[in-house]
C-alpha cells in the first residue's frame, strides 16, 4: 500500500485500512458458508446454552432493533435460525440455531479465526496478542 507518509502516521488512518483489509479476508473466508461477517456474530451470540430473544441478541451485538430483524430475516431465510414465541411472554420472539446453523457456525468460525491468524501473519506471535489485547483495553475502558 502507498500512501503519503504523514497520512500513514495516522492511527485513524491505520486503524481504518487494517480493518478494510482485515474484512477482505474474512468476507472470503466465509464466502463458501453463504454468511457475512456480521451474520457470523449474530450466530456466534445465538449459540449460548440459553434461546435469546431479538432484543438481547441485538444488545450483546450493540445494533439497533431494526438492524437485528433485518439480520435474523436473512438467517432464517437462509435455514439458520428459526423464531417462536416465547413461553410465558408472547410478545417476545426466541431466536434459536437450526442444526444448519450449529453446523455452519462451527465451519464458518474456524475459517473466520484462519482469515484472522493470516491477518496477523506478519506479526511475531507476541505482538498479535498484544495488538489484539491493546485494542480491547482501549474499547473497554471508562471514559468520563
Amino acid at each position: 500500500m502507498s500512501t503519503d507518509p504523514e497520512l500513514s502516521k495516522r492511527l485513524s488512518y491505520l486503524l481504518k485500512h487494517a480493518q478494510f483489509k482485515l474484512t477482505e479476508l474474512v468476507t472470503a473466508a466465509l464466502k463458501p458458508y453463504g454468511i457475512e461477517g456480521r451474520e457470523l456474530g449474530v450466530l456466534t451470540v445465538l449459540a449460548g446454552d440459553e434461546p435469546s430473544s431479538q432484543q438481547q441478541a441485538a444488545q450483546r451485538l450493540g445494533i439497533d432493533r431494526t438492524t437485528m430483524v433485518a439480520l435474523l430475516d436473512t438467517l432464517e431465510a437462509k435455514g439458520l435460525v428459526s423464531r417462536h414465541p416465547h413461553e410465558q411472554d408472547r410478545r417476545r420472539n426466541v431466536v434459536e440455531l437450526t442444526e444448519t446453523g450449529r453446523t455452519t457456525l462451527v465451519e464458518a468460525s474456524k475459517a473466520s479465526w484462519e482469515a484472522e491468524a493470516l491477518f496477523l501473519s506478519p506479526l511475531p506471535p507476541e505482538v498479535g496478542r498484544q495488538l489484539k489485547q491493546g485494542l480491547h483495553t482501549i474499547l473497554n475502558a471508562d471514559r468520563d
